[in-house]
């Protein structure tokens, strides 16, 4: 990014707190149930959402509850009614019954943190 870039991103977003806007997810679906796997799969899924907010979207971190699931979301803002993906990796191994992965999303939106899930059943086979 050149100089004149970033200081014109800063200006927005320091705008947009001034004037109480906030980016805002909306996401086609918060919750992916898979299909039953067996122990062992590596499993991949991509949520996709639009910026419905007034601001510039900017994710700043995630969360999860163990290593076995990662997400990848975008670095860049996302400008309000801008559609943008994360897709989430669930490695089953070592696991077994059901599982419910909850990934909380940090970002300049009113509420935060947003979150998102995924479930599934893992078999012993």
């Amino acid at each position: 990014m050149t100089l004149k870039a970033i200081t014109a991103f800063i200006m927005i977003i320091n705008s947009a707190i001034v004037l109480g806007q906030y980016a805002e997810f909306s996401f086609d679906e918060r919750i992916h149930k898979f299909e039953e796997v067996n122990e062992g799969t590596q499993l991949e899924h991509t949520f996709t959402f639009i910026n419905k907010g007034k601001a510039p979207m900017v994710i700043s971190k995630y969360d999860v509850e163990c290593d076995c699931t990662k997400a990848v979301y975008p670095k860049e803002p996302i400008l309000p009614g801008e559609k943008s993906e994360i897709t989430i990796t669930f490695d089953t191994t070592g696991k077994l019954g059901w599982q419910y992965r909850k990934i909380q999303l940090y970002a300049n939106t009113k509420k935060t943190p947003y979150w998102i899930e995924i479930r599934v059943k893992v078999n012993n086979d």
